[in-house]
């Protein structure tokens, strides 16, 4: 079972593919479960799930700040861009977490990224990224992420599962991202991981509205953790998404075009 997938994620998987087609030359899938394993004992996976449930059982938001220098829609978000000092600045500013974008065609991003940020702090680490094998769940766990990013509108069931699973087995966490109702059926059927993020913008039409969180969150069971996610730029989206009982963000871009991200964090989430 599969959801429609956006045109513009056809696009980016379409590279995925070719990308990790030119990774598997070079690094053979083998060596990299070697490294995968070594990580696992030389950096051993934060838990990022509990890391965000912490935070909210202390009466607090749960952020997951995001490193991200540029996207496809805005293009450049942050000129000078240091990882480590962002990461610095999101700890002091009382993240739960770091989410850094490893994409480089797309996003800018890079693996290197997620290395320096995760050694500049210890808050665990998303690898966020278009991930649709295997391959990449293993370059995540041997790069040190602690949680792993699968969008619904990108996978089938069955693909959902066995990277969830995978995921797990190497002591990663899972964050499933959903957009429709479709895809949070396929996500609750398929996945058993506890975090569940529902994307504020439609990637078919590029509207944002963060009545989507609203209208998606009576669906999911209480066991699931929902993290709302685009959208949120002021004091006052955190605090109707919380009069909600929303309690975990996924904030990048509010936070990227501040002089100082974690002041701006400390500055929206501040109770």
């Amino acid at each position: 079972m599969q959801v429609e997938t956006p045109t513009i994620l056809k696009n980016i998987v379409a590279r995925k593919y070719e990308e990790i087609t030119e990774r598997k030359a070079h690094t053979p899938y083998g060596n990299l479960e070697v490294a995968a394993s070594v990580a696992n004992v030389h950096n051993a996976p934060r838990g990022f799930a509990q890391a965000l449930r912490h935070q909210i059982a202390i009466g607090k938001a749960g952020v997951i700040a995001e490193i991200k220098k540029a996207s496809p829609s805005k293009g450049v978000l942050r000129e000078i861009f240091k990882p480590a000092d962002i990461a610095k600045s999101y700890e002091k500013g009382g993240a739960a977490c770091l989410s850094v974008l490893t994409d480089s065609d797309f996003f800018q991003g890079h693996e290197d990224f997620l290395v320096e940020a995760r050694g500049a702090c210890k808050l665990p680490v998303i690898r966020k990224d278009f991930i649709v094998d295997e391959y990449q769940v293993l370059e995540a766990r041997a790069i040190g992420a602690d949680c792993i990013l699968l969008i619904a509108a990108c996978l089938s069931g069955e693909k959902l599962q066995q990277l969830d699973n995978m995921a797990s087995d190497l002591g990663m966490d899972v964050l499933v991202e959903v957009h429709s109702r479709p895809e949070l059926d396929l996500a609750l059927e398929y996945t058993k991981t506890e975090l569940l993020g529902i994307n504020n913008r439609d990637l078919h039409t590029f509207e944002l509205s963060l009545n989507h969180t609203f209208e998606l969150m009576n669906h999911v069971p209480s066991d699931r953790l929902i993290v709302t996610e685009s959208g949120i730029h002021t004091r006052e989206d955190v605090a109707l998404m919380r009069q909600k009982d929303i309690h975990a963000f996924l904030v990048g871009e509010a936070f990227m075009r501040a002089e100082n991200p974690g002041e701006k964090l400390s500055e929206m989430f501040q109770s």
